[in-house]
Parts: C-alpha cells; structure tokens; sequence
C-alpha cells in the first residue's frame, strides 16, 4: 500500500468512503489561507466556516475534476445513520488550477459537528470530460461517494484528503 493511502486507510476513509486507489494527483486543501489539510489533523470549526481553497495538480488545463466533500460520520460517529452527509460538489475544475475555475454543483456547507469527533473527507476524481457530472444529489444526507462516482462513470479517486473536528465549547476555543 502507499505512503499517501495508509493514513486514509487508518482513518477508515479507504473502505468506508472510497475503494483503495493509486493516488495520481496533487490537491492541496487549506482553510483560511494557512492552514492545511492534512490526513487525521483536527481543525476547529471556527476555521473551517468558509469553503476552503483547493489547489489541484494534474498535467494540463484540458483536464477536468470532480472534487467531493463529505461527512462519513453525520450525525454521529458512533450511529451514522446519515452517512454519507454531503458538504461540497465542485466539477469541470481544470488541470493545474484550483476549485474557483470549476463549476459549483452544491454549494459549501459549512461543517457542524455536534456529537464525537467526525471525519470531513475531500475526493478528487478525473472526469472523462467536460460537463461529465451534470446534477446535484437530492438531498445531502445519504450520500455515496461510490455510487456518485459509478452514477457518472468518474472510476477510482486520483487524490484523497481527510481532518477531523469535533464540537468547539468554550473551553476548547480559549486553549
């Protein structure tokens, strides 16, 4: 297994998100311009309230990604009912650029932790072609990142990235 996918597959992101995949890609994810997403780190909720720059590698502006943001553990790690719960949808995102050159299917939802500590997964595949993702999901809850994937022939991830966060009490904020 890689060194890129064995912190995915310890988190429970490989399995009960996605399919064990070769990573292919580059994608930096960062919140409020410094700081960066990095598998299994905890960010507190008052830096993820607006949507994050992500920055995707690829080999050139023809290319196209699909990139998913999603909450495996909604509404609570230890009975997620909910799961997956769907945050961010952004296709048509050239090689080479970041999200704000794509085309925004479902808008940012900022995550809202309020039981136990859940896992906010960002998924990056390589579409087929341009427009190859045309519609947002019903709903947010019950969301299947495979399915999504299978839905519009997307295949495996080409780039994966994960961070935890809990409810922020006062205490935690003063620390």
């Amino acid at each position: 297994m890689s060194r890129m996918i064995e912190p995915l597959a310890a988190g429970r992101v490989v399995g009960e998100v996605v399919d064990i995949f070769s990573p292919s890609v580059k994608m930096k994810v960062t919140y409020n311009s410094n700081k960066l997403v990095c598998n299994g780190h905890e960010l507190m909720p008052s830096v993820i309230t607006w949507r994050p720059r992500v920055e995707i590698g690829g080999q050139d502006l023809r290319e196209a990604y699909t990139l998913i943001m999603t909450d495996p553990d909604a509404p609570s790690p230890s009975d997620p009912y909910l799961k997956e719960h769907i945050h961010w949808i952004v296709t048509d995102i050239p090689g080479t650029t970041d999200v704000s050159f794509g085309r925004e299917v479902l808008s940012y939802e900022t995550p809202k932790p309020v039981i136990g500590i859940h896992r906010y997964v960002f998924v990056l595949f390589k579409q087929r072609g341009r427009h190859a993702v045309n519609g947002a999901p019903s709903s947010r809850d019950n969301f299947s990142t495979r399915c999504f994937s299978e839905e519009y022939g997307l295949g495996l991830p080409v780039a994966a990235v994960y961070f935890n966060a809990q409810r922020e009490t006062a205490a935690r904020r003063r620390s």
